[in-house]
Order: C-alpha cells, then sequence, then structure tokens
C-alpha cells in the first residue's frame, strides 16, 4: 500500500489540514475591517482594547496559519503522483498571487495596525481632549490605508480559492 498517492488515506488528511489551516488562518484576519469598526465605535479602552485583541489573533494565530498554508499545499503537490505540478497555471498562479498578498500585508496592513494601535494608546493615555484629538486625523487615514490594503488581500484570496476550485491549466478531477 502506498502511504502518498493522490486521494489516499494520507494525502485527504493533508487535504484537510490544507483547508483547516486556510479556514483558520483567512478567516481571522478577513473579519478585521469589522473588529475596525467596532473598536471605532467604542473609543477609549474598549476601542484599544478590541484593536490590541485583533492584532493578536491577527498576528499570532492566523499569521502562523496562513505560513503553513502553502507548505501543506506544496506537500499535497508532491504527494499528488503527478497529478498535481507547479508548472501547472493554478500552482504556479496561486502562488505568485500568495506572495503578493504577503507584501502587501507586511508592508502595509501590519505597520498601520501598529500605527493604530499607538495612536489609540496615546489617545488613552493622554488627558481627555477640548474639541477632535490631534490624532483623529492621522487614524482616519492609518484606517483608510488598511482598508484599501485589505480590500486588495480580500480580492486576491478570492481569486486564489477560484483557482484552488476550477485548477486552470490543471488536470480536470
Amino acid at each position: 500500500m502506498v502511504l502518498a498517492a493522490f486521494r489516499s488515506d494520507f494525502y485527504n488528511a493533508l487535504l484537510v489540514l490544507h483547508i483547516a489551516l486556510a479556514i483558520v488562518g483567512f478567516g481571522g484576519v478577513l473579519l478585521n475591517g469589522v473588529y475596525g469598526a467596532q473598536a471605532k465605535q467604542r473609543p477609549g479602552p474598549g476601542g484599544l482594547a478590541i484593536t490590541e485583541a485583533n492584532f493578536f489573533v491577527s498576528t499570532k494565530i492566523a499569521e502562523i496559519c496562513i505560513y503553513l498554508v502553502p507548505i501543506v499545499g506544496f506537500a499535497l503537490v508532491g504527494v499528488s503522483d503527478g497529478v498535481f505540478e507547479f508548472s501547472q497555471t493554478w500552482v504556479w498562479l496561486t502562488i505568485v498571487l500568495y506572495v503578493i498578498a504577503l507584501g502587501i500585508t507586511h508592508s502595509m496592513i501590519i505597520p498601520s495596525a501598529k500605527r493604530m494601535i499607538a495612536l489609540q494608546r496615546e489617545l488613552v493615555a493622554g488627558p481627555p481632549p477640548q474639541g477632535p484629538p490631534p490624532q483623529a486625523a492621522e487614524m482616519e487615514q492609518v484606517g483608510k490605508k488598511l482598508a484599501i490594503a485589505s480590500t486588495i488581500n480580500h480580492a486576491l484570496l478570492l481569486v486564489i480559492i477560484i483557482l484552488m476550485i476550477f485548477k486552470f491549466g490543471g488536470p480536470n478531477v
């Protein structure tokens, strides 16, 4: 009996792991905008707590799963008995889009989220302002940057899911 073959128990176990990691990882960050909106509705310590908790889950739990998704995906290609190959359009294009999304995450989303937390901490630590706080304008700009970058990443994820389902340039299995 071959342990590693397309649709073997081992292959299917890897596939379940791949999908579970994707659900926890990408699912863990897809609703970040909702958490941001909730934090905005709760100025002060409550909003800061929401933002910090969301950042923790995104960078300490979801991020690990997101990094494991392609590793398990590579294993799936490797144990597929040549059914899937890295030269197939859906495989290499998925990898390219994943790397682009990681670049957006590390160059825009994570630094912006860190800045948002710093601004919120300044607001919580300082005395109540007379009028709008000086951090408000920057927080609005950072929020817009987060929204744009996140929307791009959501679109990339949707394309990746479509590629994984339809397997363009791959076998019809």
